[in-house]
């Protein structure tokens, strides 16, 4: 590959929604914190370490009775407020929220057991607001 040299038309995703393949056996349902599992797949949110934070699910997929990649779900990065497991405050904002499950958040790893959802941007008495992908 070399550098450009005349103009390129570079394609674009609108709206910066990611369409991935589901895991294997999976739900995920419309409104979760969607991550990508060890092995690239999308997955419901959930206390474990290894996974990717891709977003919101927009719509529920069921493949529960599917294979890996069966079907695919649609998750959008962006700010969300996410339920609050208790430890999370307002001196948190600015760092790092952590997966507990496909809707709640803490501020902490867990001693190493959940994954990074996202950075706090907020805390308010309904949630704590975590940006996204």
């Amino acid at each position: 590959m070399t550098a450009l040299n005349k103009d390129r038309n570079t394609a674009k995703r609108a709206g910066a929604v990611h369409n991935d393949p589901v895991a294997a056996s999976a739900t995920i349902f419309a409104g979760s914190i969607t991550v990508l599992n060890a092995t690239g797949y999308a997955a419901p949110g959930t206390t474990a370490i290894g996974l990717t934070a891709r977003g919101l699910c927009q719509k529920q997929v069921d493949n529960s009775a599917g294979a890996d990649g069966d079907l695919a779900v649609d998750t959008q990065p962006g700010i969300y407020q996410l339920a609050n497991d208790g430890s999370v405050t307002r001196t948190d904002i600015g760092g790092t929220a952590y997966i507990v499950d496909d809707q709640t958040v803490a501020n902490t790893d867990g001693t190493n057991t959940r994954s990074a959802a996202g950075i706090i941007t907020d805390v308010d008495a309904d949630g704590v607001w975590v940006q996204i992908g």
